[in-house]
């Protein structure tokens, strides 16, 4: 059997690979599962495995036995490996590429590897691809929202995506996988929406700044619009400015939101996303 696989990501501390070998596995689980449209009490009643411990695994709490972990692969239809390994797939769209490429002639294959494989460039890679990033609050969705509607884009909220996939409102992910384990679920529906390569307006909260690695993903995959309403020079402290700037630094843009209204915002973003070629509509 062919198994897609994905690009390894950087190595990892001994204690970060466990930490990304749980998170991965509950993302994997969960992803399975909902492609097949099974509910946790049908894969529960499929696998032998009380609902409970289901519950558990999607979480990302606690282990699971490999006997356990067996009996829920196959309940799920995908070779247990699809299920822990970072370098292989469970996207059915990759997984149907992937036999495809398999049953392919020698010199298709060559075709398709020199296709895949050719780097693009940096501008490539964010075309069509706006982020919006900043504390703005509930008024970021809405200028979000009229934004996306100006451009011709569709709108997609980082947070509304980790609620999709853990099934739960945002409030109860972060009580309940804590500050790291949130981290990484944002982390996880960062590159769950790069792998999207349709233009889209994407709308995520500064916290992820403060991650090195997804923070550099955004930037190479999103033209990055940071909104901010608080001036530096009225931040507590010189370190918190300090830090402030340097990620302040590293946009592609940024717009001061103070004392706008919604409107107000969307016609400077619109201005600006035209002007710099943002939307990938305009020269």
């Amino acid at each position: 059997m062919f198994l897609a696989m994905s690009n390894p990501p950087e190595p990892f501390t001994p204690d970060a690979q466990r930490h990304a070998l749980i998170s991965r596995l509950a993302r994997r689980v969960r992803e399975v599962r909902k492609q097949k449209g099974l509910p946790r009490r049908v894969l529960s009643e499929m696998s032998g495995v009380s609902p409970r411990y289901l519950a558990q695994l999607e979480a990302g709490e606690g282990n699971i036995s490999v006997a356990l972990l067996e009996r829920v692969a196959r309940a799920l239809d995908v070779p247990i490996e699809a299920l822990i390994s970072r370098r292989i797939s469970v996207d059915p769209e990759v997984q149907r590429m992937a036999a495809l490429i398999e049953n392919a002639a020698p010199d298709v294959r060559a075709q398709v590897m020199a296709l895949l494989a050719a780097p693009k460039p940096a501008a490539a890679l964010r075309r069509g691809r706006i982020c919006l990033l900043g504390p703005y609050g509930p008024e970021k969705t809405r200028v979000a929202t009229m934004l996306g509607e100006a451009l011709g884009l569709p709108v997609v909220e980082l947070s509304a995506g980790i609620e999709r996939e853990t099934g739960m409102p945002l409030a109860e992910v972060r009580s309940l996988y804590g500050p790291d384990g949130f981290r990484r679920l944002e982390a996880e529906a960062l590159e769950h929406a790069i792998a999207q390569t349709a233009p889209v307006l994407l709308t995520v909260s500064d916290g992820l700044a403060a991650q090195a690695a997804p923070y550099a993903r955004l930037l190479e995959r999103f033209h990055t619009v940071w909104l901010h309403t608080t001036p530096r020079d009225q931040m507590q402290t010189s370190a918190a400015q300090d830090a402030h700037a340097r990620l302040l630094a590293r946009v592609h843009a940024q717009v001061d939101v103070s004392g706008l209204t919604s409107q107000q915002c969307v016609d400077a973003l619109f201005a600006l996303c035209s002007t710099s070629g943002f939307s990938g509509k305009f020269p």
